[in-house]
């Protein structure tokens, strides 16, 4: 059970996994992933879910950083649909925050807000707020219960060789040391990923100058769920301020700091700030402080041989905007399906070439938007501070300048780049829309691209296509009782772009690989071959697993 009390939080701890006696006996495990955190538990739960026996490896024996801190608190509508496949949206939904509003200030001046429910066809809220630990907690017993999942905590990677055709991790626990095997192996290790560094990668680190002092606050009475950013503010000496609702009735404070005072911030540091901030008659309770800089560092490339890197491993944006936790978590998802299949001799190795190009073209995205962010709200050259003041007296003046206030674009799936493996037109996500079956049922996207079969072809009215792979999954989309799907509106063949298709094949990302002008079943079989990463139509032989 977790708690949040006036001292901190409480985390629960897991049992350390003890190795037999007699070793590993020579068993290679198909997968391991290494880390426990948001990626690797993400990952290890999507594995299992796809029918893949999974080993997860942690040295820690609890979830987040022993408790000590919310750390990543922002999860967005991506992530959300994502932890809806695995079984434990409800969870963080009913112990979270939904929220869609957010506004910029300077000073008591709102310059910029917006309303991220506008619009909104998915079934989850644009952004929930909760401290990480309770969604790794969720993953975590998740996979406790799961037969195909070994969770070994306390157990620490220490080493790692590479051979031809599979990977020998050395590993260290409570009780001694022991080896294990695997055919492909998983680094979410994070920031100081021992594999990674054991491999002598390069990531070209830099960390940024600014620092920051995060407050979690209890508040006596309640405010808005509102994501406010103070871009200036006397109360911070004309340094930025945000802030968050969290769970537990917890609000995340984030107080800029002096750049050129390096001293450690202490409990009255914080106490001071808040004083300011609040007002004299605002009663608190102070539950957790810590410092944190921004940092940033990229691997050349995400796939090594049998080794893939996900999370903080492989990339590290700054901090704004939630890219961070919400990478690795797509990150996860991405690679899930992907590495399930080849596991399952259903697709080929290759096919996670594919996973290093999108997500690796995601991070970099990812890090050029959060250091557009970073520059905007502490802008470190007289440049940098020009644009901040010019910006900002336009968007007083005119709503067309009040979106170029940027105080963290919000984290949003990322559109996959034409490739081998997505055609043109494809590559973005598709929200997990509502609907209701032929029958009357209910049902959502997320519904029917869970598991394997798990690639699904959406066709307008008419017959579909003769089925061209077991993989593959097909609904008509239309007005009538006849289709599988209704859409009396059209809303959903809007959403899917069948406007202007006869069929939308989408992946079991929920990602679209391409769309179709005619559903035939030779059509729909190159466009499933490029999917899975075949070079000629449908894959109908079994398919070597080599790198």
């Amino acid at each position: 059970m977790i708690e949040s009390t006036r001292d901190g939080y409480r985390i629960p701890t897991f049992a350390t996994y003890s190795p037999p006696s007699d070793g590993e006996a020579q068993t290679r495990h198909p997968v391991v992933v290494v880390g426990g955190g948001l990626c690797g538990l993400t990952l290890a739960c999507d594995l299992a879910a796809r029918g893949q026996p999974v080993v997860l490896l942690d040295e820690d024996d609890t979830v987040g950083v022993r408790g000590s801190a919310s750390r990543g608190i922002v999860y967005a509508q991506k992530s959300l649909e994502i932890f809806d496949r695995l079984g434990v949206f409800d969870r963080i939904a009913s112990k979270g925050i939904a929220w869609s509003i957010g506004r910029s200030l300077v000073e008591d001046e709102v310059v910029y807000s917006f309303d991220a429910a506008r619009g909104n066809l998915s079934c989850q809220p644009p952004f929930l707020n909760i401290q990480q630990f309770y969604v790794e907690w969720f993953l975590a017993e998740r996979l406790h219960g799961h037969p195909l999942a070994d969770v070994r905590w306390g157990n620490r990677l220490t080493g790692v060789r590479v051979n031809d055709d599979f990977v020998t991790l050395e590993v260290e626990w409570s009780g001694g040391r022991y080896e294990i095997e695997a055919d492909w192996v998983v680094d979410c290790g994070g920031l100081n990923s021992t594999l990674r560094n054991g491999l002598a990668l390069p990531t070209y680190p830099a960390k940024g100058t600014e620092r920051w002092l995060i407050c979690d606050v209890r508040f006596a009475d309640a405010l808005p769920n509102e994501r406010w950013t103070w871009i200036r503010t006397r109360a911070n000496d004309g340094r930025a301020v945000w802030r968050h609702p969290m769970a537990d009735g917890i609000w995340r404070i984030d107080f800029q700091l002096d750049a050129g005072d390096d001293t450690e911030p202490s409990e009255e540091t914080c106490r001071a700030l808040l004083r300011r901030l609040l007002g004299p008659d605002v009663a608190f309770d102070l539950i957790w402080y810590g410092p944190w800089a921004s940092r940033t560092h990229l691997l050349d490339n995400f796939r090594r041989d049998r080794i893939l890197f996900a999370g903080d491993s492989a990339h590290v944006f700054p901090p704004f905007g939630a890219r961070g936790g919400n990478s690795g978590i797509q990150d996860a998802d991405n690679l899930g399906w992907k590495l399930a299949l080849v596991l399952a001799g259903l697709a080929p190795a290759r096919l996670l070439d594919s996973y290093d190009l999108e997500r690796r073209a995601a991070a970099v995205h990812n890090t050029r938007v959060a250091s557009r962010s970073l520059s905007f709200v502490s802008p470190a050259t007289a440049q940098e501070r020009l644009i901040q003041e010019q910006v900002i007296a336009l968007a007083r003046r005119y709503p067309f300048a009040r979106s170029l206030v940027n105080t963290g674009r919000l984290s949003e799936a990322f559109t996959y780049p034409r490739s081998d493996f997505v055609a043109d037109g494809g590559g973005a996500s598709v929200p997990n829309a509502a609907f209701v079956c032929g029958d009357g049922r209910a049902g959502t996207l997320v519904d029917i691209v869970g598991g394997i079969p798990s690639f699904v072809l959406l066709t307008r009215d008419g017959a579909p296509p003769a089925a061209v792979d077991p993989l593959l999954r097909v609904f008509t989309v239309g007005p009538g009782e006849e289709a599988d799907i209704r859409d009396p509106a059209g809303d959903l063949g809007g959403l899917l772009g069948l406007a202007g298709h006869e069929g939308v094949l989408v992946r079991p990302d929920l990602h679209v690989a391409g769309y179709l002008d005619d559903v035939g079943a030779e059509n729909v079989a190159v466009l499933l071959g490029r999917a899975l990463g075949a070079r000629a139509p449908g894959i109908a032989e079994e398919l070597p697993n080599e790198p």
